[in-house]
């Protein structure tokens, strides 16, 4: 690794990561580089990094390693971030754009401030589309009978509990798991047992969604690779999506979770839309010596 990498800092609902512009710096281990950074003793304290990179199919790239340096395809929250760091930083003067991702191309429009003028504009929130939600159990993956078919609120077993639970991808798979309360839910002890779980080849993220109101859930998740979290985007879609079809809520809907709020959209066979904040938090420089 070279000395001295600039980043930025950045969170979504507290969901935060470290920021590199790979238009100005090569990151030669960037799963390395995740882990050294993302320390919260010993490095800047992060849930990850993320590299803003040229794309030869969409306006920017991205790519992304969970704390523990192992690389995900896509994170909700953090195309938020890029958004507005693309556009803030003098990237991009486009207000709606296409970021690649190892899940497929995202849609994000940046929401601006209505004070100021042009490129003095800050910008307030920002929308993503993250494209329809996959699922058919053998392209999440989900091992195990039936091989075939939906997993929508289906009986799961795990340590002799038995939870009703949902299996979507957003590009990174997610199961989706019910319970009465999330503030007593076992987040820290079932969500890594779930994660490592074999039925899930490729580890899976874990939703835990309480349904508050029609229009509102709440929701913690355990994200593969990080452990929980204060928010997750693709987990907040994927939340959606599955009690949407089990007919628990309906959208759009308020996604409570312990970072702040999401407002999500989704219709059967369209993209799952979320909106909410990204926020500067910190540049600076990193040593990985």
């Amino acid at each position: 690794m070279t000395a001295r990498i600039p980043f930025t800092k950045m969170e979504g609902l507290g969901n935060d990561y470290i920021y590199v512009n790979g238009f100005a710096v090569t990151v030669e281990d960037p799963a390395a580089l995740s882990r050294a950074v993302s320390d919260r003793h010993f490095g800047v304290g992060a849930d990850g990094l993320v590299l803003i990179l040229p794309s030869a199919s969409a306006d920017f790239r991205m790519r992304m390693w969970n704390a523990d340096g192992s690389e995900s395809e896509m994170c909700g929250n953090a195309l938020r971030c890029i958004a507005r760091y693309v556009y803030e930083r003098g990237l991009t003067r486009a207000e709606r754009i296409t970021i690649e991702t190892g899940a497929g191309p995202v849609v994000a429009e940046v929401l601006l401030e209505p004070a100021g003028v042009g490129a003095g504009r800050a910008v307030r929130a920002v929308r993503t589309d993250l494209g329809a939600p996959v699922l058919e159990r053998s392209r999440i993956p989900v091992r195990g009978e039936p091989a075939a078919g939906r997993m929508i609120g289906e009986r799961f077993t795990v340590d002799d509990q038995v939870l009703t639970a949902s299996a979507v991808s957003m590009g990174n798979p997610h199961l989706v798991v019910e319970v009465d309360s999330v503030a007593a839910a076992p987040v820290t002890t079932l969500g890594p047992r779930i994660e490592h779980d074999p039925r899930f080849p490729r580890r899976t993220n874990v939703g835990f969604v309480e349904v508050v109101a029609p229009d509102q859930v709440r929701l913690r998740v355990w994200e593969r690779g990080s452990g929980e979290t204060l928010a997750c985007g693709s987990g907040a879609a994927a939340a959606t999506v599955a009690m949407i079809l089990r007919a628990r809520v309906r959208s759009p809907l308020v996604v409570d979770l312990p970072g702040g709020r999401l407002i999500t959209r989704w219709r059967e066979g369209a993209g799952v839309v979320l909106e909410g904040p990204a926020r500067f938090i910190c540049d600076g420089e990193f040593d990985p010596r």
